[in-house]
């Protein structure tokens, strides 16, 4: 399945204009087959709250509103065409972490919005776990079991996905029977013939350590590349023309969104690419929220494929052309283009009604729970960006779920910055609603105290900043205060801990609350699972809530807590 990636140059070329599926002429050796590439959704069945800032390639920039499915349909709707030679495929994190007119229904409906925009196959991320993957399953299989704290099937019978979840690394440790199926291979007959595209769909290897534990128990991840050059040959004996993966991991890039090219790529994606079968002709992939278009081949000319992400939450689209050569059975030639996703409709010349008032019959069921007033703010609280950055929101959190759970012992409280989801937005007189509330922490985990030894929680400490995972800060309640060196060895890289002025005694008893993502060893911070004494508290949101209702117009607390005292 030898293929030939266009120059950047001429693939930029011809991508500009391919707006629609162009006509299919001539010969039966050339039909161009059209791969329209999500991910990254997280449930944004309605327009983005903040005006985008879109920086074109010539370096101007714009506001617009970006995102919402019924725009994005129609766009998809609109690239497809009247061409049979298509689909969509998405490379995972659909579900969870999503606004509440999506999670408050268990993101039942952006599993029905997906499937009637057109979506086919999609690779599971590891949001898609959040819930455990019993949840998951019911996602594809449709039904109304209960396996959550949330009722599911609130405003419509649940028929589950019309789109197929592909886990080609996750497999049953009993038995070894992937979770989903590993690949899917869709054949298209159309007035030129017929071609056969294969799909292997993948999430990263280290969701394990970004979700709740529990929730993959029974369940084994294994080595990407692996996965996937497991299913190259078998999708070539089915006689798969083009061979393409939808895998959630990513890259970054510096790039506009716009201006496709390799420079400065770099992410943990790379690794995998480098090991994959040449025979893959696309990777779509995600995880990482950036926009890019990568033509691998430019890195390493035996793997001639394109790379691409549209970024997050439905911003992007992106528009794959791979010419197929049905005769020889391959591709040979690539072009792809990101195109963003005007709210109003724009990019497709309108929008999917039919979309837009199914999310609407959604967001009237959800709108009033989501605008009860939970209390008032002064100013408001931005979300950290790096995971390191303290905020006073962050801190705000952690001081509302000590407070809620003093009745426990609790005398420190943590909450991990990657948990914190968007920043805290208040109305013009300062109120804040339950769904303001909702999106800075959509997961809905209830607080756990335990007991640990000073030397537990000096260990704690120190696995923010191991070579385990990713280096990620605690927010920290008041009364705490870290100072940490990326410059010593790890772990030893804690310089000082204290609690109301004392530091840590590893031989001292400290009573502390972190939620049960975090209780259950999330984020690789295993420590937390060592702890005793467990006293099950309220769910976090209804812990922040309390807290802001105890006075009239609630401060967010300074920051100063943690400190950098990294040599430079």
């Amino acid at each position: 399945m030898m293929n030939r990636v266009l120059p950047l140059s001429a693939a930029l070329a011809l991508a500009a204009c391919a707006t629609t599926t162009p006509p299919v002429t001539g010969s039966a050796t050339a039909i161009p087959v059209r791969i329209v590439g999500i991910n990254d959704f997280h449930g944004n069945l309605e327009p983005i709250r903040r005006l985008y800032t879109y920086t074109h390639g010539d370096g101007s920039a714009e506001q617009v509103q970006v995102g919402g499915v019924a725009a994005l349909a129609s766009l998809v709707g609109n690239l497809r065409g009247d061409s049979p030679y298509s689909l969509v495929v998405s490379a995972g994190d659909l579900i969870s972490a999503s606004p509440l007119v999506s999670s408050l229904f268990l993101d039942e409906p952006t599993v029905t919005a997906m499937g009637r925009l057109g979506l086919e196959f999609s690779a599971v991320g590891n949001h898609e776990f959040d819930r455990g993957w019993r949840e998951l399953k019911r996602m594809q299989d449709g039904g109304c079991e209960q396996l959550t704290m949330r009722a599911p099937c609130q405003v419509e019978q649940f028929a589950g996905a019309s789109f197929t979840m592909l886990s080609a690394n996750v497999a049953f440790a009993e038995g070894g029977e992937t979770l989903f199926p590993a690949a899917g291979l869709k054949r298209i007959e159309g007035p030129e013939g017929e071609v056969a595209v294969g799909v292997i769909g993948l999430t990263l290897k280290d969701t394990p350590t970004l979700v709740t534990p529990g929730g993959v128990e029974g369940l084994i991840f294994s080595g990407e590349a692996q996965a996937i050059n497991r299913q190259v040959q078998p999708l070539v004996d089915q006689g798969a023309d083009a061979i393409v993966v939808a895998i959630h991991q990513g890259l970054y890039s510096d790039l506009p969104p716009d201006a496709p090219g390799c420079e400065g790529i770099r992410g943990p994606l790379l690794e995998i690419l480098a090991e994959i079968d040449p025979r893959v002709d696309l990777v779509v992939s995600g995880h990482t929220h950036q926009t890019y278009i990568c033509d691998y081949s430019t890195i390493d000319p035996a793997r001639r494929f394109l790379v691409t992400s549209a970024g997050y939450g439905g911003t992007f689209v992106t528009d794959i052309v791979l010419t197929i050569d049905p005769t020889r059975g391959e591709v040979i030639a690539s072009t792809a283009r990101n195109v963003l996703v005007r709210s109003d409709g724009a990019s497709a010349g309108a929008i999917d009604q039919d979309l837009a008032a199914y999310v609407a019959r959604h967001a009237a069921a959800a709108r009033e729970v989501s605008e009860r007033p939970v209390g008032r703010i002064a100013g408001e609280g931005s979300k950290p960006g790096p995971a390191t950055e303290e905020t006073s929101l962050g801190n705000a959190i952690a001081d509302a779920q000590l407070f809620a759970t003093r009745d426990a012992g609790a005398r420190i409280a943590f909450m991990n910055n990657s948990g914190i989801r968007a920043g805290l937005v208040p109305g013009a007189d300062g109120t804040v609603t339950f769904g303001d509330i909702f999106t800075v922490q959509p997961f809905g985990n209830q607080l756990i105290t335990r007991t640990y030894s000073g030397a537990q929680l000096l260990a704690l400490l120190e696995q923010q900043f191991d070579d385990e995972g990713f280096v990620q800060t605690f927010s920290a309640s008041q009364g705490f205060a870290l100072t940490y060196d990326m410059g010593r060895a790890a772990g030893a890289r804690v310089v000082g801990a204290s609690l109301d002025g004392q530091s840590i005694d590893p031989s001292a008893s400290y009573r502390v609350t972190m939620n049960s993502f975090l209780a259950a060893g999330g984020d690789s911070f295993t420590v937390f699972t060592q702890g005793e004494g467990s006293v099950v508290g309220p769910v976090d949101l209804d812990a922040f809530e309390l807290w802001l209702k105890q006075e009239p117009v609630r401060a967010l607390p300074p920051t100063g807590r943690i400190t950098d005292a990294t040599r430079r």
